[in-house]
């Protein structure tokens, strides 16, 4: 199984309902550099990934790992860090491998440095 996660680092903008008047253009704010997404991040955006296409709720996967489904949420949104021992648990929960879940994490985050690289190179240089 092969599923890849796109982290954004600055909110998508939804089409907003029309106003009566459009409002004056604010000049544009120079565009602050965005930051390689942490580690545990990325592994948390990978966790939460198998968990969705196994189609496996916070609270089932938290019975079966033997563990609190907020610890399993804070993870999924990369403000703990995961021990190696947690990490076997929750895969082996998720009927996966941590080299699976691992090898996801690493894509999240070489997707988003091959975004910002796409970023920075001009057209003609990336067609030479």
């Amino acid at each position: 199984m092969t599923t890849t996660t796109l982290l954004y680092q600055t909110p998508v903008d939804l089409p907003a309902a029309p106003a009566a008047q459009p409002a004056p253009a604010a000049p544009a704010a120079p565009a602050a550099p965005s930051r390689e997404p942490l580690f545990r991040e990325a592994l948390g955006m990978s966790l939460r990934a198998f968990r969705a296409d196994k189609g496996v709720t916070l609270r089932e996967l938290a019975k079966e790992a033997r563990v609190s489904s907020g610890y399993i949420s804070e993870l999924e949104r990369g403000r703990k860090e995961v021990s190696s021992e947690l990490l076997a648990s929750l895969c082996e929960a998720l009927d996966t491998t941590v080299s699976e879940v691992l090898l996801e994490a690493v894509a999240n985050m070489s997707m988003h440095s091959f975004t910002e690289e796409l970023a920075r190179t001009t057209p003609a240089a990336a067609e030479a």
